[in-house]
């Protein structure tokens, strides 16, 4: 990766929602699942520049790294000027993470809810980690916003995916970094139904079909089991979300 400079610090970090060119270019956190895929399809619509950065952090399975070398050759024939707009990829070894980790997504354990009241699929300091990292990577590169596919409608219980959270972040890199670096959020507020909506309205049937054949949610790891949402074993409470996403989206006659 070559340097590169980035921008300036603003007391009031931007987390926003709303279709807009923000700045000229943005770092996206692609995991090669359906809400990174949407967050990609997304910031293309909006930036000049798109880089993508996933984590390899001691998951279970590896199956959603997988998925995201194709899904990145696939999407940009999708939209108008996506092809010229989307650039490099990085993946970064995060696998301490893993070591330190004791949950449902680093090891071979049943998934339940904690006397915590967090399901045991919560990596404590999962995405502060991959904010901190991805930060450190636009600043380099000159990438001046970094967007998530974090939601506080369909968060599953994780702390980390919450407004305040991603708020704080926003301000804590600014200052660490003493450069703004704005998060962008375009899942925050909305289910997945609406989800597959706004994935269609990105690039249409065709970014809906691909999400469905490419992407990967499934905590574990099945590619074998075909169901109208996609692949996955159909029971983990990430395939319970996406399903009955698609199912409300379906009902409203996106699917047809």
């Amino acid at each position: 990766m070559s340097p590169a400079a980035s921008a300036g610090l603003d007391n009031e970090p931007e987390l926003t929602e709303t279709p807009h060119m923000a700045s000229s270019n943005a770092l996206v956190l692609f995991s090669g699942g359906q809400d990174s895929t949407v967050c990609l399809a997304w910031a293309l619509t909006r930036f000049e520049r798109v880089e993508t950065i996933g984590f390899s952090y001691g998951q279970r399975h590896a199956i959603e790294l997988q998925c995201r070398p194709r899904i990145r050759a696939l999407l940009p024939a999708l939209g108008a000027d996506w092809t010229e707009r989307l650039g490099d990829d990085h993946v970064i070894d995060l696998s301490v993470l893993g070591d330190v980790s004791d949950t449902a997504l680093t090891r071979e354990t049943e998934i339940t809810m904690l006397e915590s009241g967090l399901p045991s699929t919560f990596v404590p300091g999962r995405n502060l980690v991959f904010l901190v990292f991805a930060a450190a990577v636009a600043y380099r590169r000159g990438l001046a916003s970094l967007v998530i596919g974090a939601s506080q409608a369909d968060f599953s219980g994780y702390p980390d995916c919450r407004e305040g959270t991603i708020r704080s972040m926003a301000t804590t890199l600014g200052l660490g970094l003493d450069r703004d670096m704005p998060i962008e959020t375009p899942l925050m507020h909305i289910d997945k139904a609406a989800t597959w909506r706004l994935a269609r309205s990105l690039g249409g049937r065709e970014l809906v079909d691909l999400i469905v054949e490419e992407t990967h949610t499934c905590y574990f790891g099945e590619r074998g089991l075909r169901h109208d949402w996609g692949y996955g074993c159909g029971s983990c409470p990430a395939c319970d979300l996406r399903a009955k996403g698609w199912v409300s989206y379906a009902a409203g006659g996106g699917a047809a």
